[in-house]
């Protein structure tokens, strides 16, 4: 066991959580089911074992991750592209476990590969999950990962995601979250090369008491990076939603470029949505930017559609299924992301997905 402490919600990093109700001891370790699926090529660079890359905590969930992670590990040669998609999916039945999975992604020069990571749950499983991803792009490599929550509804998720590029990479990382009932993810990028960029895309719909929490980091520490983050969510019935983010440009990474956005819509007067977005640029000549909204959604669409003769219901649909379509049209175009449309088209009718 971790001799690390729990944190709280006094600490700026878990500001605005709902960390106080977790009783982390109450849960026994458990393991995930977890299928990769992936072409025969693909297999070959997929490895499993209990070694697990070096990592510095941040807090007892990654240092416990580290004591008991799951692991899957892919690396790719030098100048390999991997045509098709590597699809991991871990599921978790069992209630009264905690889980942790470890994905480790080492990209050698001028290599590309894509993998997704999908957790799913039964229903009534009150467990805890919680994965660490470790993304390395080398030189020149080309890097996409999608993370897909379809935890149920009584499960937690405490998640990290860090992703490291040097010279000329392209990092590209995506997370849609749909599931759960508390789903945590702290996303950070840094830029360790000249020319590296990295994308950071992300979708949330929350209803009921469900509650999705987002804490960012864009790094840029070398100069020409190149960073743009997208994060777009909704929140009805009495459910909530946080974001915060740090764009840091360090001293020497003059002429980077970063934005950042991150959009919200309340639908229901119960539920809440915070967004702190924060820049700390410690050089001259770069471009950076950050905006933020929350709020309903805007009436003149909204009214634009009824006197059409839309139905109110099917109006509001529209409306919100047309906010999302800038993120799900940058998702790569893979068979069953196609499908997600229509599960945040179900979210938004109050049937379960």
């Amino acid at each position: 066991m971790s001799t690390l402490a729990l944190p709280t919600v006094d600490e700026e990093i878990w500001r605005y959580s709902r960390i106080g109700e977790l009783e982390l001891d109450s849960f026994k370790l458990g393991k995930l089911s977890t299928k990769v699926d992936a072409s025969s090529a693909a297999k070959q660079i997929i490895s499993s074992t209990t070694n697990v890359v070096s990592r510095t905590s941040t807090d007892i969930f990654e240092d416990l991750n580290g004591q008991h992670a799951q692991l899957t590990a892919i690396t790719t040669a030098k100048n390999q592209v991997v045509a098709e998609p590597i699809v991991i999916t871990h599921s978790l039945d069992e209630s009264g476990v905690v889980a942790y999975s470890r994905l480790v992604v080492e990209a050698n020069e001028n290599s590309e590969v894509t993998i997704v990571e999908r957790f799913v749950s039964s229903a009534d499983a009150k467990s805890l999950i919680v994965p660490v991803v470790d993304v390395r792009a080398a030189q020149s490599a080309r890097v996409t990962y999608v993370a897909i929550n379809e935890l149920g509804a009584a499960t937690w998720q405490i998640g990290y995601q860090q992703a490291v590029g040097q010279r000329d990479s392209t990092m590209q990382m995506f997370t849609v979250a749909l599931g759960g009932d508390y789903a945590r993810m702290r996303a950070e990028v840094r830029l360790e090369g000249q020319g590296a960029s990295a994308q950071q895309v992300a979708l949330y719909f929350a209803d009921e008491n469900q509650m999705h929490d987002f804490r960012t980091l864009q790094d840029h520490a070398a100069p020409r990076t190149h960073s743009n983050l997208l994060f777009k969510g909704a929140v009805k019935d009495t459910a909530k939603s946080v974001y915060t983010g740090l764009i840091r440009i360090r001293e020497n990474a003059t002429k980077s470029e970063a934005f950042q956005t991150n959009r919200n819509l309340t639908l229901s007067n119960g539920a809440w949505a915070e967004s702190v977005p924060n820049l700390e640029i410690e050089t001259n000549d770069v471009k950076c930017s950050h905006a933020s909204t929350v709020g309903p959604i805007d009436e003149e669409q909204r009214f634009y559609l009824e006197s059409r003769g839309i139905q109110p219901e099917i109006a509001e649909r529209l409306v919100v299924l047309g906010f999302f379509d800038e993120v799900l049209n940058r998702l790569p175009a893979l068979p069953f992301i196609a499908g997600l449309r229509e599960r945040v088209s179900t979210k938004l009718l109050g049937a379960k997905s």
